[in-house]
């Protein structure tokens, strides 16, 4: 089997010019670089990635924690790390914790034991003081904004989009709003802001029968909607946190020889094109993008994207 002693005995160049080379660690001339080349050619060698790591002490490798992929803000986010990543030669392991701690602490200490060179949260059931602990063993970058909590971040930036969207609808005179929401506003930062601004705008909380968790699939939002249903006083408007939520939500009005109420959905999908409703497009692909241009810098810094209100 070749290996980095053939390649400096053929070339005419010491072990360790070849090893510059191959680990991009270095100076190298460029015609040094070129017969090194054309020797790995003719010998058909490959790198052993793994004693290459070792030596480098980096996998070239980023953990990506995802609770799941059945919504499009992970999923976006996951395209937006994904393409970065590989235009710099980096891998994507994707890390599911379906909100499990026990399991990110697991990844953190996996990063601890250098089986990343990073890792990147879209979400998070452990808290963002636990992630921060673990810094000192690689870079760790969040997809929220942190506050004061000392972590590299990248986010969409909701609250005015949401005051905007909210005014917008009660201005239109519709006063009794459902919600499809993913996690109870105990748990959630994203539908805690939601129902905050709803509570800003409309001077009181919405009602707890048209507020529905647990909806991130189009699914969900069918089968949620059969609550509403069954409501002697049905939602007049349904602010959904996604389109393909809203397709679902106007699909179980229509099986149901029901018309629909006006809808917004999010993420500026196809659905809410072929639909023709108003969303909001949170730029998430951008937001991942950003993460991994934080990894890479290892710079602890706050970049907050803005997001868009589309009207239709």
């Amino acid at each position: 089997m070749t290996n980095i002693r053939d390649i400096a005995k053929k070339a005419g160049y010491s072990v360790a010019t070849v090893s510059r080379y191959l680990n991009r660690n270095g100076y190298v001339s460029h015609v040094a670089g070129a017969k090194i080349k054309k020797v790995i050619t003719e010998l058909d060698y490959v790198p052993n990635s793994i004693a290459r790591d070792l030596s480098t002490g980096q996998t070239s490798t980023i953990g990506v924690v995802v609770p799941h992929m059945r919504h499009p803000y992970f999923t976006q986010i996951v395209t937006g790390i994904m393409e970065a990543a590989f235009a710099e030669q980096f891998n994507i392991t994707i890390l599911q914790s379906n909100y499990d701690a026990q399991l990110e602490v697991k990844y953190l200490e996996q990063l601890h034991q250098k089986t990343y060179d990073g890792l990147i949260f879209t979400s998070h059931g452990i808290t963002l003081e636990q992630m921060a602990k673990y810094q000192k063993y690689g870079p760790i970058v969040c997809c929220e904004d942190p506050g004061p909590v000392e972590l590299p971040a990248a986010y969409t930036t909701r609250e005015a989009t949401y005051l905007q969207a909210l005014e917008l609808i009660k201005q239109k005179n519709f006063k009794r709003l459902g919600f499809m929401l993913s996690r109870p506003y105990s748990l959630s930062a994203t539908s805690k802001l939601t129902l905050n601004c709803y509570q800003q705008v409309y001077g009181k909380f919405p009602d707890k029968s048209l507020v529905i968790t647990g909806i991130t699939t189009y699914q969900d939002a069918y089968q949620g909607t059969l609550k509403y249903l069954g409501l002697t006083t049905p939602p007049d408007f349904i602010f959904a946190n996604g389109d393909d939520i809203a397709a679902g939500v106007r699909q179980c009005y229509l099986d149901h020889k029901q018309e629909p109420p006006p809808l917004m959905g999010q993420e500026n999908q196809l659905a809410s094109q072929l639909m023709n409703i108003s969303t909001i497009d949170h730029h998430f692909k951008q937001v991942g993008k950003l993460a991994f241009k934080l990894f890479q810098n290892q710079e602890i810094k706050k970049i907050p994207v803005s997001s868009e209100l589309i009207i239709r």
